[in-house]
Formats: structure tokens, C-alpha cells, sequence
């Protein structure tokens, strides 16, 4: 069975989302039969290289909302992270185009190596001081400790056609299955989960998926726990 997960590095949720599925999976009797496939959706494709800003003044000015606010929404964020064991930094974060990190996702991919990248992209945006953002040699210092070889990272990052369409042919597919915003986890092509639902969705996902045939039924709508073009769902003060 083939796991199909839409998502951006830029995205507070799918990094929740991903741990969560995790945990669904490592409890699935047969997870050792279930492929796991990263596929790129970016948040806000129009931002341009190099063009960073910070996450709290940037949540504020979208949501209409007081810095303060946007600190306090970003440390409820960081609670749901750390109930799932996970690192987050509430403040001094900072966002920009993730579009180099997609195509060296796809090439990772080619390598067997996308899980470990995309786990080490996911670590450096949202709990390391030291920002993602910061050039192609960080990337390439990511790339090498998630296995891969470094000259081929810098050749892949130096190449703006390297992988751009498939990035491009991921995000058409997933306007094509109905994804307003992510993570959305496709299971099988017969279900559909969006947000970072608890685990105990993602295990029933796994469960029907793995014993019924039939078209793709969106299981639970995301609600607030995703991120689409608008952005980022605030959670609610715990």
C-alpha cells in the first residue's frame, strides 16, 4: 500500500502531522507493506528566493493580529508539537521560499534518502537557531546528514530546471485530488485524510485503506489543524 503526503517545510502542522501518521503507522500490523511517498505543495509559491521574513510579524500582518497574539498562537502550536514529542521554537523563526528544499526532496527521493531529508528540513525550520533559510550551503548540510553526497546536493540547488517539474507535477496533482492545503495524506489512492488529525484517525485511514477498494473518500475534513494559501490555522489557547 502506497502513502502519498502533501506538504511544505514552511508548514508548523504538516510537521506535527507527520509525527502523528508515524505513530499511527508504527502500531499498523502491516507497516512493513505500506510505502511512504513525500509529494511537494508549497504554501506561498510566489515569494521569491531569497526574500526571507519573520514568523511572528508575518502571522500578525495576515491574521490581522497583534505581534503578541501571533507569540501567543505560535506557543499553543508549540504545545501541540511537544505532545508529540517535538521540538518547536516559538519565536525568532524565520519563513521564506521552500522550492530549492522540494527539489532536493525529489532527489533524495532518488537516493532512497526523502523521509530522512525531510525529517532533517522539518527539525531545522521549526527547532534549530540556525535558519533553513540560510542559503544553499545549509542545505547542503542537511542534505549530507541525511545521507546524501554533498556535490550532487550543490549540483542539484545550482540547476533551477533540476526537479522543477516534478515539484510543479505534484502540486497540479494535488489541486487535481481536491487538496486546499496541507498536510493531506493520500492512502492508497482510495482515501483521503486532511490536517494533522490524531493518530487514532490516521490508524483507522490505515485500516480501511488496507482492506477495502473504492474511490478516494475524504475521511476528515482538516479543519483548523492544516495550512493552505490563506495560512497557517491558529490553535486555540490550551
Amino acid at each position: 500500500m502506497r502513502v502519498e503526503i502533501w506538504s511544505d517545510i514552511a508548514c508548523p502542522w504538516c510537521y506535527v502531522g507527520k509525527a502523528r501518521f508515524e505513530k499511527a503507522l508504527a502500531a499498523f500490523p502491516h507497516r512493513d507493506d505500506v510505502e511512504v511517498v513525500h509529494r511537494s505543495f508549497e504554501l506561498d509559491p510566489g515569494r521569491a528566493k531569497g526574500r526571507t521574513e519573520a514568523v511572528l510579524p508575518m502571522l500578525a500582518k495576515k491574521y490581522g493580529m497583534s505581534e503578541e497574539q501571533a507569540r501567543d498562537a505560535e506557543r499553543n502550536l508549540g504545545r501541540n508539537a511537544a505532545s508529540e514529542g517535538l521540538e518547536y521554537r516559538a519565536e525568532g523563526r524565520d519563513t521564506g521560499n521552500t522550492f530549492d528544499m522540494h527539489r532536493l526532496l525529489h532527489f533524495a527521493k532518488e537516493q532512497g534518502r526523502q523521509d530522512e531529508l525531510l525529517g532533517l528540513l522539518y527539525r531545522a525550520n521549526f527547532a534549530e537557531e540556525r535558519s533553513v533559510f540560510d542559503g544553499d550551503e545549509r542545505l547542503v548540510e542537511l542534505a549530507v546528514a541525511a545521507g546524501l553526497d554533498a556535490d550532487a546536493a550543490r549540483a542539484v540547488l545550482a540547476d533551477p530546471a533540476a526537479y522543477a517539474d516534478a515539484v510543479r507535477a505534484d502540486e497540479r496533482e494535488a489541486a487535481e485530488l481536491g487538496a486546499t492545503g496541507v498536510p493531506f495524506f493520500v492512502l492508497d489512492r482510495r482515501y483521503g485524510v486532511s490536517g494533522a488529525q490524531p493518530a487514532e484517525v490516521f490508524a483507522q485511514a490505515l485500516e480501511q485503506a488496507w482492506g477495502s477498494r473504492s474511490p478516494l473518500q475524504l475521511l476528515q475534513d482538516g479543519g483548523a489543524d492544516a495550512c493552505g494559501p490563506d495560512g497557517c490555522a491558529v490553535p486555540e489557547r490550551g
